[in-house]
């Protein structure tokens, strides 16, 4: 790796993990990073079939992650169809631990009276959102709402996309800071935390991590973490819990915001089990992957919990029975009945993406969405379906024009191997391509 013996990777490593997983961590490093994937359990069936056919049989399961695969080679991503279909998320299998303690704390959540409210405060471009919006419907059905909150708008834009990808419509993209959160006071059952840091677990993926990595970052992000984490609190219920994690080994980001969060802002740490974790080193306050131990990249992991009490946020009136349906412009929004009345609570942060638009209004026409196309929400009987081959699934994707030799004419579901990838208008002779500009395959196909 570009810049490693630069910067004296073996000291860097020796100062915040000590000699001997300095030693397994640095011949780590020096090796290719693996790849993992994540199955979309609402989008396909018999996720390991999926990755078998579809990935070869070599594939092995992530251990901490029901739906987590490790892949034997890097496919090329951007060339299948499946997905730009939102079948499975392309994410680092370290980072899918998060997963695991979100999952432990879950059931701490219930209440029939009201949705589970989720914040991913650092979300994009999507990892870890994708994970917690798949556990929490697995969990309690229609019956909570994820804030998936990015700062930086461009990379808010991609992580609306990727969820978009996702296709699950309780999910609420924002583009705000940590402070903005406040005004919510008491709304949040769970907030996840993934931070800024230094990055030295992803020294192998990121040479501008090394490049960047000296002692005044590791004390630069120790006390950005610390704001981020003051700023949020209040919008987190007494009882409900706050998910950090880093992808740093450095003690300054990971133990020691966990012990000073507790004791400045007012929390004990969550007790979880991380020597149940295959090769995960339990610390002071959580627990550690390091290079070398496990197939993937850095990562650290955590949990406070806020006290005990009632939730110090509440909604007038009820809420909607089914889903209801939203206008802003010409777009006709869908957004699940279930948490109509948290969408109008977020509303003051002018969230990016919020629910799924079902599609534009043109004269008298309706031209659907490509979100529409790909949520789990989606009807697929309200429109005529082309399974198209993998070549002009391809084409479709390049946003090339494209011909339906048997469809009929007007707007058609275009689908691979029976999944839904958008939508066409079919005018006989050619078709129209409505799959977004921003989502267009770049490569020659």
């Amino acid at each position: 790796m570009r810049g490693l013996d630069d910067i004296c990777l073996r000291n860097i490593l020796t100062r915040a993990i000590g000699d001997r997983m300095a030693e397994v961590a640095v011949e780590a490093f020096r090796e290719p990073a693996s790849v993992s994937v994540r199955i979309n359990p609402f989008k396909v069936d018999g996720p390991e079939d999926f990755v078998k056919e579809h990935f070869g049989g070599d594939a092995r399961r992530v251990p901490w992650s029901p739906y987590g695969f490790m892949l034997g080679e890097r496919p090329k991503f951007t060339l299948d169809p499946l997905f730009h279909c939102g079948c499975y998320y392309v994410q680092d299998s370290s980072a899918m631990v998060v997963g695991s303690i979100f999952r432990d704390i879950l059931p701490n959540c219930g209440d029939c009276s009201r949705p589970v409210r989720v914040l991913d405060l650092c979300a994009a471009p999507g990892g870890k959102s994708t994970d917690l919006a798949a556990s929490l419907r697995e969990a309690f059905g229609d019956n909570y709402i994820l804030v998936s909150n990015e700062v930086m708008r461009s990379r808010a834009s991609v992580l609306a996309d990727n969820m978009a990808l996702w296709g699950d419509p309780n999910v609420v993209v924002t583009s705000v800071d940590p402070k903005a959160f406040a005004r919510l006071e008491g709304f949040f059952d769970i907030i996840v935390a993934d931070v800024p840091c230094s990055g030295e677990g992803m020294f192998r993926k990121d040479a501008k991590a090394v490049e960047d990595w000296s002692e005044g970052t590791v004390n630069l992000c120790s006390t950005r973490q610390k704001r981020i984490l003051a700023d949020v609190w209040p919008s987190l219920r007494e009882g409900g819990s706050l998910v950090y994690s880093t992808c740093t080994f450095e003690e300054a980001e990971n133990d020691a915001i966990l012990e000073w969060s507790a004791s400045e802002l007012g929390g004990d740490i969550y007790e979880y089990d991380y020597q149940s974790l295959p090769d995960v080193i339990p610390t002071r306050t959580g627990g550690l992957l390091v290079p070398g131990f496990v197939k993937g990249e850095g990562q650290f992991v955590a949990a406070l919990v806020k006290g005990t009490g009632a939730n110090g946020f509440r909604l007038p009136g009820k809420p909607a029975v089914g889903a209801t349906g939203k206008r802003k412009g010409n777009l006709l929004i869908h957004i699940p009945g279930a948490i109509s009345r948290e969408v109008i609570a977020l509303e003051p942060l002018r969230p990016i993406l919020a629910g799924v638009a079902k599609g534009e209004v043109k004269g008298r026409d309706l031209v659907p969405s490509a979100d529409w196309a790909l949520s789990i929400a989606f009807p697929a009987e309200e429109y005529p379906v082309a399974d198209l081959d993998r070549e002009t699934a391809l084409r479709f994707l390049h946003r090339d024009s494209i011909f339906l030799k048997d469809a009929p004419k007007g707007f058609v579901l275009v689908c691979f191997e029976g999944h839904p990838l958008g939508f066409v208008k079919n005018l006989g002779v050619r078709c129209n391509n409505l799959h977004p500009q921003g989502r267009k395959i770049k490569m020659d196909v």
